[in-house]
């Protein structure tokens, strides 16, 4: 950095642990006050704010402390500027990273523009990488299943599917393409016959995956979560997997359960598995009113040569669907911030119990402390259990569904809205006897998708 007198100002871009941030300051001797501001532009509280020390002859870049800054008269404060697109982790208690070598001084009397175009330059080569990523995880041939359940999680129907996932362009201008087909039903007296429907999804690309789908993408983790735009695909599978050429196209087919037309929410969330080339999209889908309406799940495998689509062993009920559950787990969330850049907000270590007591109650109870080990919160919650779904008190609810998996939501989540109460959807996966991957996805109190958190726990 250059230092061009006791009035310049030094404008400052760079990133920490991954995350941006912009600052500008004048030469002084004095603390600066740094103050950062979130995705609606509104001061950060007091333990966020950072101090930066300075010497007067020359700059020098040093850790950033979380410690309160003291209420100092003569304490410089630093010209506001917005990062959108920068979430200091909360539980961070010191950052002590260098500074990345991105770093870039500028002297301006109004520096605004010099960084805007530093901030544009950094996110846009983020967007472009997660995009990237997100694009190379979902592309390929997968053979799949697709199984409805109800919201009590009773099977209603099964229908195999293909998906053909390709893309084309680069850098900001890539895009996703994807064609789902659709085993249908046979017809009266062409049961030997196989024909398959051909539906496209619509494209995927930087504008509609970070402004429409809010996507909680995990690129290590090979997991995401967004929401879904419309449920013509949904419908799509049922009408022609379930009744194929004899769908008259009937407003309510019978014994045929379609999603609403105008669903609350519908939220998508994928996780892939940690032993082979397969992956779960499971489909929450809550009703104009808010309600859980059902759980529809793909189970697909990629690659050419897989003849028999995956499968859920839904006829063994011989053991209770919450057993893969009970007992006590350790882990570790990583919780980011909607759209396609990704910021992590938040990491912490998880341990989480579920047990029947002899009363016939389901308890469990959720600890999580804050990676720099200074924050812990515990949740308890004390629930009842009827056939597949468990409602825990305080309006949510978990739908057990086969193959090691469930759904959680909230038993109404237009009383959290009038409420004013945020809420969150879970998936969660038990691939095998010990592991599971979990979803959590956080919506603010106008259904906007704020946040998604993923975990991985063993169990102890």
């Amino acid at each position: 950095m250059d230092n061009s007198g006791p009035d310049s100002t030094i404008v400052v871009v760079g990133d920490v642990h991954g995350q941006l941030f912009c600052f500008a300051m004048e030469n002084t001797n004095e603390l600066f006050n740094l103050h950062l501001r979130d995705e609606k532009s509104l001061l950060l509280p007091q333990s966020n704010l950072f101090t930066y020390p300075a010497v007067s002859d020359a700059y020098r870049c040093y850790s950033l402390s979380l410690s309160p800054i003291p209420n100092s008269p003569n304490l410089n404060k630093t010209q506001l500027f917005s990062t959108r697109h920068y979430t200091p982790n909360p539980f961070s208690s010191s950052i002590s990273k260098p500074w990345s070598p991105g770093i870039r001084a500028t002297n301006s009397s109004s520096p605004s523009t010099a960084v805007e175009e530093a901030l544009k330059a950094s996110q846009e080569a983020m967007n472009i990488e997660n995009l990237q990523s997100f694009v190379n995880i979902n592309l390929g041939k997968w053979n799949g299943s697709f199984f409805q359940f109800d919201a009590l999680g009773n099977l209603l129907y099964k229908v195999n599917t293909k998906l053909s996932v390709s893309s084309y362009g680069e850098d900001e201008l890539l895009s996703l393409i994807q064609t789902l087909y659709i085993k249908q039903a046979a017809s009266s007296g062409y049961e030997d016959e196989e024909e398959w429907a051909e539906y496209k999804i619509k494209e995927t690309n930087m504008f509609t995956v970070d402004k429409y789908q809010q996507i909680g993408f995990f690129p290590n983790e090979r997991a995401f979560s967004l929401r879904y735009q419309t449920a013509g695909m949904l419908e799509t599978v049922l009408r022609q997997g379930v009744l194929g050429e004899d769908d008259t196209g009937e407003e309510s087919p019978k014994n045929l359960k379609l999603p609403s037309r105008k669903p609350s929410i519908v939220c998508e969330s994928c996780l892939y598995s940690l032993e082979k080339d397969m992956r779960i999209r499971a489909f929450q889908i809550m009703d104009p009113k808010g309600f859980s309406e059902m759980c529809l799940i793909f189970l697909e495998e990629r690659g050419d040569g897989v003849l028999l689509p995956p499968s859920i062993d839904n006829n063994a009920e011989g053991t209770d669907r919450i057993l893969p559950f009970l007992g006590k787990w350790k882990g570790h969330s990583v919780t980011k911030r909607s759209g396609v850049y990704g910021s992590t907000m938040a990491e912490a270590d998880t341990v989480a119990s579920l047990e029947i007591d002899d009363n016939g109650q389901i308890i469990q109870d959720i600890t999580s402390t804050s990676a720099a080990g200074d924050v812990t919160t515990n949740v308890p919650w004390t629930g009842i259990k009827s056939d597949n779904l468990v409602t825990f008190n305080g309006g949510y609810q978990m739908t057990l569904l086969p193959g090691g998996m469930y759904m959680g939501c909230p038993c109404d989540v237009g009383k959290n809205v009038a409420e004013s109460a945020s809420f969150h959807l879970e998936f969660c996966w038990v691939e095998s006897p010990g592991k599971r991957q979990r979803l959590v996805r956080t919506y603010d109190v106008e259904g906007l998708a704020v946040s998604t958190t993923y975990l991985y726990e063993t169990k102890l």
